[in-house]
């Protein structure tokens, strides 16, 4: 792989009282803003301070770029909105992984991979049985998606390109599987296998709703609907997520291991719950007259209510996913013939106060991606619990491609954050009255 390192342009210089200056490496990528390089503040016996990692590069990457000011987003370069719209989840996989959209003759042979994996070991279907039926689909996810080592240990050398190819391959083709069984097995019906004659969204809407009792026709347009979804959460650079896979890969972990703490990273109601509990919110809103008493909670200080699915911790404008998400929104809902949805009337008026109204506008609190999907999947009748499952089967490419290059780049090492630490000072354990009792006892009695 070519270097990945950015461009040196300048120095910086930190001014220490009684200290000469310290000179630190201004870097700059091809896109976004110039990065202080601060690995010499250590030799010199000093740490920053950065609490949630949030004005640190952790890495360079070639994979996601995201201007939060602008709402740009790119895949490799590539806009957001044109791959929702114009590429499928499967090109978008080859592209986060291989950085080029792939020729015809290559997406085919990617397709057929990737739909000649989708099985999964038979012995797997018996690591189900270990969990409470009621337990939540996530806790099986991080269980056997960490499981999945023991099953397909022959491509487990994280130094052999071929052998991290085919575990993304693996990963991408059986997580589908995997999360519709989890579904499955929540309900008490039995596993549907995959279909090769079906494309990647299409399978796992079978492999969701389909039963050996009758046959299930998949909806194009929710099919779609489905592979936008995955489209859009595919990645989104260094996120938690990401930043666990990546913080677990620097050990020389797995992939298998790797992704399971993606899952478990993801299944935090801040990261990867957010869109369930998006639609809660609206829920809990109702219909469109209640709006104004949620709305003035929301700017009550003393309130703890928050509005979900506006803003971003990046995006400081309009999200582009909400964009594409809300088109796509609008068309699951015409397919299945909801005119009147209470929580889209709510939803869009919301949407209508937060780009008028200047405690949004200045608090940058415009509408995010969860802020429709949540909608879209439970107009399709995917439950809440499935929410955040849905969103690890599109992010798996985005782990597995943030994990390739980690393993590609020279300047890997283990992560190793630092702390400001507060505690006590050095002091000694002081004998209790009992023990200095016992040791004076000791101490006649020997005399």
């Amino acid at each position: 792989m070519p270097d990945v390192n950015p461009e040196f342009v300048k120095y910086a210089e930190l001014h220490i009282p009684g200290r000469d200056p310290i000179k630190l490496p201004i870097l700059k990528g091809t896109m976004g803003p110039e990065v202080i390089d601060i690995r010499a503040l250590g030799k010199e016996g000093y740490f920053t301070f950065d609490p949630g990692f949030v004005s640190t590069a952790s890495c360079s990457s070639r994979i996601t770029f995201i201007d939060g000011a602008k709402g740009i987003l790119l895949y490799r370069g590539y806009p957001i909105d044109q791959l929702a719209t114009k590429a499928n989840y499967l090109k978008t996989c080859y592209l986060l992984f291989k950085g080029e959209l792939p020729t015809p003759a290559q997406y085919e042979e990617f397709e057929y991979k990737v739909k000649h994996h989708t099985l999964i070991h038979e012995q797997i279907n018996s690591l189900f049985q270990a969990f409470r039926r009621d337990s939540h689909p996530m806790a099986l996810m991080c269980g056997i998606a960490g499981a999945l080592s023991a099953f397909y240990h022959d491509n487990l050398d994280i130094y052999d390109p071929e052998h991290r190819e085919n575990t993304m391959i693996r990963l991408i083709a059986k997580m589908p599987t995997l999360a519709a069984m989890a579904y499955k097995y929540s309900i008490g019906q039995p596993f549907m296998y995959p279909r090769n004659d079906l494309d990647f969204a299409a399978n796992f809407l079978h492999m969701m709703f389909a039963t050996p009792a009758e046959d299930y026709k998949v909806n194009p347009v929710i099919a779609k609907a489905m592979d936008r979804i995955f489209i859009l959460h595919a990645d989104h650079e260094q996120n938690a997520s990401t930043s666990s896979v990546r913080l677990a890969g620097s050990s020389g972990a797995n992939p298998y291991a790797c992704i399971a703490a993606g899952i478990a990273s993801l299944w935090g109601p801040a990261h990867g719950g957010a869109n369930e509990a998006c639609l809660r919110m609206l829920e809990q809103i109702g219909t469109c007259d209640r709006i104004p008493e949620f709305v003035a909670r929301a700017k009550d200080k003393n309130d703890p209510f928050r509005l979900s699915g506006f803003g971003h911790r990046v995006y400081k404008t309009y999200d582009p996913r909400a964009v594409v998400m809300r088109e796509t929104c609008h068309e699951v809902l015409n397919e299945l013939h909801i005119k009147d949805h209470p929580i889209l009337d709510v939803a869009t008026e919301l949407e209508k106060i937060a780009l008028s109204d200047e405690y949004f506008i200045e608090r940058h609190l415009y509408p995010n991606v969860d802020f429709y999907s949540g909608i879209i999947l439970n107009a399709i009748g995917i439950p809440t619990s499935m929410f955040t499952v849905i969103f690890a089967i599109a992010r798996t490419i985005g782990w597995i491609s943030h994990w390739n290059e980690m393993q590609e780049m020279p300047e890997s090492r283990i992560g190793r954050p630092r702390q400001i630490y507060v505690g006590k000072t050095l002091r000694d354990i002081k004998a209790s009255p009992a023990r200095r009792r016992s040791a004076k006892s000791s101490a006649a009695t020997k005399i």
